[in-house]
């Protein structure tokens, strides 16, 4: 695969990056290395990362629990007392290998570490490879509410290695083609065609594309102060759904690409409503939703508290449920405002 290039960072791809970051790596005087992993990445990752990389710069490795839950500053604070005890400083360098929590919560932890230091970012879901790495979007939770303290910091490169997607569950896999499938409705449909169309496709094969296709959105758009916000398609009422899910002492968490699948869903709905988005899109988009994910019990008497969750998503303005919303395939518009019946409305179109 090609190398794209970011704002400020390449983006390699496959076992050729492994040199690009060893020849990166000793051409800087870096005081010390740490790689962030979780247990998972531990034993099931790091094997073929310090295989591949050809240095022989001392690494210490920083190890996290696994999971959602841990995205905190509870968790942040224990990394940062790591590398401190560790003898980090301004010019140590933090490299991320996992999934989105690690991605997130490893680039907010090294953009803040005494004032800031240089990361790397190597992805090991579908997930974090076609959305949460790319960006330079850093952050963690505040309690469930997603990604509410964090800022913007690019790393120094990113590694896209999909032999790592070998070593996670089919469900993960499923989680990630969720953003994927948001590419394609919102900017090149071929990719939810083959979807929705081929289901023995090989999704590696759609990894390339769904980052150039956010790449090019951020340069547009870095700051996320207008076309950057199409990248949350499905994600206003996804969100909530998720945090519901995930503070629920009754239901069984969802993951992030399961709850964006049912959002797409309910705005696609909206959509029709406000925007005459195509009625038979609608129905194609919830039949292929269903087919890949199955259906979602979510209760008509659990909708207000989705919706009290969604108030706090970071695109609000006002106390105003900001949204986005489609046209049509490829054709968006940001912003929309929607009233909380018919958010109601789009949920229980989903529940049926």
């Amino acid at each position: 695969m090609k190398s794209i290039k970011a704002s400020t960072y390449p983006i390699y791809f496959e076992e050729k990056a492994y040199i690009e970051l060893a020849s990166y790596i000793k051409n800087r005087a870096y005081s010390s290395i740490f790689i962030l992993v979780d247990e998972n990445t531990f034993e099931h990752c790091y094997p073929r990362f310090i295989r591949l990389l050809k240095t022989d710069r001392p690494i210490e490795i920083i190890q996290i629990d696994a999971g959602e839950i841990y995205k905190n500053l509870e968790t942040c604070i224990g990394v940062w007392n790591a590398m401190t005890e560790l003898g980090a400083d301004r010019k140590s360098l933090l490299i991320t290998l996992g999934g989105g929590v690690i991605t997130d919560l490893g680039g907010f932890v090294a953009s803040t570490f005494k004032r800031g230091i240089e990361f790397v970012n190597i992805p090991t879901t579908l997930l974090s490879m076609v959305d949460a790495s790319v960006g330079g979007k850093t952050g963690v939770d505040l309690g469930v509410l997603k990604n509410q303290i964090g800022v913007f910091a690019n790393p120094e490169l990113i590694i896209i290695d999909p032999e790592y997607l070998h070593t996670v569950t089919p469900r993960e896999i499923r989680s990630g083609t969720a953003e994927i499938i948001k590419y394609g409705m919102t900017h090149d449909i071929r990719l939810f065609n083959e979807i929705k169309d081929n289901p023995n496709l090989n999704i590696i094969d759609l990894i390339h594309r769904s980052i150039e296709i956010k790449n090019n959105v951020v340069l547009e758009d870095p700051k996320e102060k207008n076309v950057r916000k199409v990248l949350n398609w499905g994600h206003t009422i996804g969100h909530g759904i998720e945090s519901y899910f995930l503070d629920s002492e009754t239901k069984e968490n969802l993951t992030h690409g399961e709850a964006i699948a049912i959002g797409m869903v309910c705005e696609a709905y909206i959509s029709s409503k406000i925007l005459n988005f195509p009625e038979e899109h609608v129905y194609q988009i919830k039949s292929a939703i269903t087919s890949i994910y199955g259906k979602t019990a979510i209760e008509k008497d659990d909708i207000n508290s989705i919706i009290h969750l969604m108030k706090h998503d970071k695109k609000n303005v006002g106390g105003q449920i900001n949204f986005i919303l489609l046209e049509n395939y490829e054709k968006f518009k940001i912003d929309c405002n929607v009233s909380n019946s018919l958010i109601n409305e789009s949920i229980q179109f989903y529940i049926k």
